[in-house]
């Protein structure tokens, strides 16, 4: 009875809400919550709720969901999540009938019948591998959504956190639906809660990603819960993308040159050899093998309009020190997203779900400690593992790309690569990040290198300090490993050291660093700032390039080839950096201004219309600077130009199509630092790292003798 008064309840709520609207904000950057949200009228109270949901998720929620991980074998969940799953049909079925969607109720009574007799009751997924049928994620929300009932307002609900009026009155029909709901014994009622509970355990990962690697949790879990449903709604969800994840390639250059002929590809795919001053010039080759479409993001070794009009493509090629053969190159921007393929075996892999306390996989044995840095502020927290024989081994120090924080899966991977070398690790985040900056002094502004380096190293020395009293050692050898704005800022730590050695004996590999910081912050800006380009509904390309994000990472576990092409166009390779860019520097300015709950709408406002040249103009310039230009030179390498020159102890990876560079800056870079600098014909900017040919070369680089 009371669920009948309940859904009565709810559809007045619908009904009574039906004019709610979603209307766009006129904004430098898009503000996606309140694309596909609207505005948040409740927020002061919602931000309350989610804060408590995320105290009892810690307190109460995840300690059971440990607890279980710890004794039922990941494969076990994995069964037990497919029962739950079959048993659900109905609700897919009816809601899949309400839409007209008779594809998806066919699929989905195919998939119960052969899943409940073959599949011993959902245990396994035979519709999936036999007949290659996927399971549809619908529900009645959806097929509310698609009778025309407006969702309503958003507001947070307890324990089931992020949710509108439509969706209370979903998932009240979802559980009228569910012939579990029904159970009325003890012992099939534990049987249910216990369903319930493993269900619910997949959910921690992301739960626990949103908590610690963002600023403002409720902010980015608001956003990918507004995107998440329109997905759905539009059932974006079921795109494939496993079948554009390769393509076949020839890298003869001969047939290259033939396909030019023909215009079936651009004329700067064939360069000449540039000239050379030889008394000033480190011998500087051609590369045939870098293919750039006109339409792209500049960069690199391709031209752009940065560069003096009276050189020439052929004048700027640079030859690459690695070739990777059947790369498939598609941009720039695509392929500075392949970063995402870096994977390695053993560093997730166990039996046991990470919740486990029995996982003893790679990841699960690195350590997180904290260090004090500034008195009155908080910890910086850090991550390590040790070498058994830690007296002995050297040190290696992880400086990741800009943003990202202690759990950055890229420090994971090459910390599994300088384990498996010999060095004991210790992984800190990017200084150009919230968690760096709340340990900092309030008035700590990062963003100039030589400044920052200042800071690293102390905050660096006082890490190494904590671990060599702990465990009674003495790390006398030490490597730095950076990318990106990482790479950039290992170097500069590296001049610091020549001038006064602080760390001992150190060396340093520095991988795409920007070589002008300004001119990258200005790609970066370019790229971000051309989401409002397409006549394309804003939400609908959101939703499509999200939904293949999802899918891909989905799929990764049924992937057995090498991926050479991904199933992106230039458009929503753009907007996917341009968000994950963009958030970062939100985490770093909300971090900065320290808001209180009543000035969250006003700071969104400002930090919307904020691009990393902006905050460059307000955090950073000084009253005698006129433009962020005039912090070029000492945001740049060339400021450590005799540093590069004359110090031995280093070496850089780099793209010859790194969009976060440009032609001049790379033939400098090749003229200062001759062989110590390494360039590898495709990748963009660390789009090389999963290729096999990068990381042997960086095995070789970082052997000991």
């Amino acid at each position: 009875m009371f669920k009948k008064y309940l859904a009565v309840f709810l559809v007045f709520l619908c009904l009574f809400f039906n004019n709610f609207a979603v209307l766009a904000l006129e904004t430098k950057y898009p503000d996606y919550s309140y694309e596909f949200l609207g505005a948040d009228k409740w927020e002061n109270l919602n931000r309350k709720i989610f804060n408590f949901n995320l105290k009892l998720n810690k307190y109460a929620i995840r300690p059971i969901h440990i607890l279980w991980s710890s004794i039922m074998p990941k494969y076990g969940q994995d069964r037990i999540n497919g029962i739950t799953n079959n048993i659900e049909y109905p609700i897919r079925l009816i809601s899949s009938l309400i839409q007209k969607d008779f594809k998806t109720s066919k699929d989905e009574s195919i998939r119960f019948f052969t899943n409940t007799i073959l599949g011993l009751g959902g245990m396994f997924d035979p519709a999936k591998h036999i007949f290659k049928i996927e399971q549809s994620k619908e529900d009645m929300e959806q097929a509310l959504e698609k009778c025309k009932i407006k969702s309503g307002p958003y507001f947070v609900f307890p324990v089931l956190s992020f949710t509108n009026v439509r969706g209370l009155f979903g998932k009240a029909l979802d559980m009228a639906l569910n012939p579990s709901s029904y159970i009325g014994s003890p012992l099939l009622a534990a049987i249910k809660a216990g369903m319930t509970i493993n269900r619910t355990s997949y959910m921690q990962p992301i739960i626990k990603m949103v908590e610690s690697n963002y600023a403002d949790p409720y902010d980015i879990a608001k956003k990918a819960f507004g995107i998440d449903r329109y997905i759905k709604y539009s059932n974006m969800d079921r795109v494939d993308v496993k079948s554009n994840l390769k393509v076949p390639t020839n890298d003869s250059v001969q047939e290259k040159k033939e396909l030019v002929e023909k215009k079936e590809l651009p004329q700067n795919v064939i360069a000449k050899a540039p000239p050379q001053d030889k008394e000033n010039l480190v011998k500087i080759e051609v590369s045939s093998e870098i293919v750039t479409p006109n339409d792209l993001l500049y960069g690199g070794a391709n031209i752009d309009n940065t560069l003096p009009k009276d050189y020439s493509a052929e004048d700027f090629k640079l030859d690459a020190d690695i070739k990777l053969l059947g790369y498939n190159p598609q941009g720039p921007v695509i392929d500075s997203m392949r970063t995402a393929l870096f994977a390695l075996p053993g560093v997730d892999e166990s039996i046991w779900n990470e919740l486990s306390i029995w996982n003893r996989s790679f990841n699960r044995r690195i350590h997180t400690s904290n260090v004090k840095v500034t008195e009155g502020r908080v910890n910086y927290n850090y991550r390590y593992i040790m070498q058994k024989n830690k007296k002995d081994s050297p040190l290696a120090i992880i400086f990741p790309s800009i943003g990202e924080g202690i759990m950055s899966s890229h420090s994971v991977l090459f910390a599994k690569l300088l384990y498996d070398a010999g060095y004991s690790v210790i992984i800190q985040g990017s200084h150009f990040q919230w968690e760096f900056v709340k340990s900092m002094p309030s008035d700590y502004r990062p963003g100039l290198p030589s400044r920052d380096a200042d800071a690293l190293r102390d905050v660096t020395s006082k890490i190494i300090t904590q671990l060599e009293k702990k465990y009674n050692c003495n790390f006398n050898q030490k490597v730095f490993v950076g990318t990106s704005f990482g790479a950039l800022m290992s170097l500069f730590v590296a001049s610091k050291e020549a001038q006064e050695n602080t760390l001992g004996d150190t060396k340093y590999i520095s991988i795409c660093p920007p070589v002008d910081l300004i001119y990258a912050m200005k790609q970066v800006d370019k790229n971000s700032q051309e989401w409002n380009k397409s006549s394309v509904d804003l939400k609908q390309r959101v939703a499509s390039t999200a939904a293949k994000v999802v899918k891909l990472y989905q799929s990764k576990g049924d992937i057995n080839f090498e991926v050479n092409n991904l199933p992106f166009n230039d458009e929503e390779a753009k907007m996917i950096t341009g968000f994950i860019m963009h958030q970062k520097l939100s985490d770093l300015i909300y971090t900065i201004e320290n808001p209180t709950k009543e000035l969250n709408n006003d700071l969104y406002s400002q930090i919307n219309n904020m691009g990393y040249v902006e905050y460059t103009q307000k955090y950073l310039m000084s009253k005698d600077d006129v433009s962020c230009d005039d912090l070029a030179f000492e945001t740049s390498l060339n400021s450590i130009s005799d540093y590069l020159q004359n110090a031995n102890n280093y070496k850089i990876y780099h793209s010859l199509n790194d969009y976060l560079t440009n032609s001049n800056q790379l033939k400098q870079l090749k003229q200062i630092t001759g062989s110590k600098t390494v360039f590898l014909d495709n990748g963009a900017h660390l789009g090389f790292l999963y290729r096999q040919e990068f990381i042997q070369d960086f095995k070789n680089t970082i052997a000991q003798k």
